[in-house]
């Protein structure tokens, strides 16, 4: 539990990503008087809104903590919630091929993005790093792999920071994709799923498009992210036993991948009446919206950009190899 002095260390951070949150649903607002229609939804608004406020104003220093409370342990609440929305059936109908196709695909993505890294002349960790946050979970996973490959600060930074950019970039660029395209609900969230770095992410590209869309894309997502494990015990014996420091349990499988599952065998036996299942389903939107917009107001785009152009080149190449491999994957499944 939070002391209270330290609870009101995070109460500014809290109190403007908040703030974000209710002008990304006036934005959203706004779209429905003007358009009759909602073109971009309120998780878009809010990182866009919190990127441009730390980009043009900075963040104080005040605000710092608040708002990596909220990108953080809010959003591991809101995922914790969302599981009531996915119920085993969904598990099932995915299907064995399904999680075949994730795990390789994540497999191909770390050799191909790590590939990329190096000839582009990135040091091994960094190159590392970039290929773990790329092909698996973004910052989670390269905050998981950093200890164990013994990456230097300023690797991880980097990392982090180019993560973060371009997955608000793939949260950007995928919704279009879909008017433009004849995907069905089920492909596009697959590639959504397969594609986009973060959970939430995954909801804010596929919140626009359907339920179905958010639910096989969140679906893909965590297999996607339950791949850390594997990938960071491999990483461990590359380093080999004893140089850096052993990742614990929680880091190989976080605490909010076990309460979604848990949250989604709860719905499934009908533990929860369903005026419980819709809070839970609102408590996650918001909870959601929140995080993105602390996501945002963590992320500025001129330190992002000065941090090196080969780390922003590395990543852009591998996420279009990253959905390249997705659609091979589509192809693979030949989902309708």
């Amino acid at each position: 539990m939070l002391s209270g002095c330290k609870f009101l260390a995070y109460v500014p951070g809290i109190s403007a990503s908040a703030a974000v949150t209710v002008l990304a649903y006036g934005a959203v607002w706004l779209e429905t008087v003007v358009f009759h229609d909602i073109l971009l939804d309120g998780l878009v608004f809010a990182i866009v809104f919190g990127t441009l406020f730390h980009t043009f104003a900075s963040l104080p220093d005040a605000f710092r903590a608040g708002v990596a409370f909220s990108s953080k342990y809010l959003l591991e609440l809101a995922i914790v919630l969302l599981g009531v929305s996915v119920s085993v059936r969904t598990v099932a109908e995915a299907g064995l091929p399904m999680l075949a196709v994730v795990a390789v695909t994540v497999i191909l993505s770390l050799i191909i993005s790590y590939s990329i890294c190096r000839l582009l002349g990135l040091r091994d960790q960094l190159a590392t790093l970039v290929a773990c946050g790329n092909s698996i979970c973004g910052n989670s996973a390269i905050v998981a792999a950093a200890p164990v490959i013994g990456a230097k600060s300023d690797d991880v930074a980097a990392s982090i920071a180019f993560t973060a950019a371009l997955g608000i970039v793939v949260v950007l660029v995928l919704p279009p994709v879909f008017a433009l395209t004849h995907l069905s609900e089920w492909q596009y969230g697959i590639l959504a799923g397969m594609t986009v770095y973060a959970v939430p992410q995954v909801l804010a590209a596929t919140a626009p498009v359907g339920v179905v869309s958010v639910q096989i894309g969140t679906l893909v997502k965590l297999i996607r992210v339950l791949m850390l494990g594997p990938v960071v015990l491999l990483l461990r014996l590359k380093q080999g036993a004893g140089e850096h420091c052993r990742p614990s349990a929680l880091t190989l499988v976080p605490w909010f991948i076990v309460g979604f599952f848990a949250m989604m065998l709860v719905r499934t036996v009908g533990l929860l009446p369903p005026s419980a299942v819709d809070a839970a389903k609102q408590g996650s939107s918001i909870l959601t919206i929140v995080s993105m917009a602390a996501l945002g107001l963590s992320v500025n785009m001129r330190t992002v950009f000065a941090s090196g152009g080969r780390v922003l080149l590395a990543g852009v190449l591998s996420i279009i190899a990253l959905a390249c491999l997705s659609l091979v994957g589509l192809a693979i499944l030949h989902v309708s």
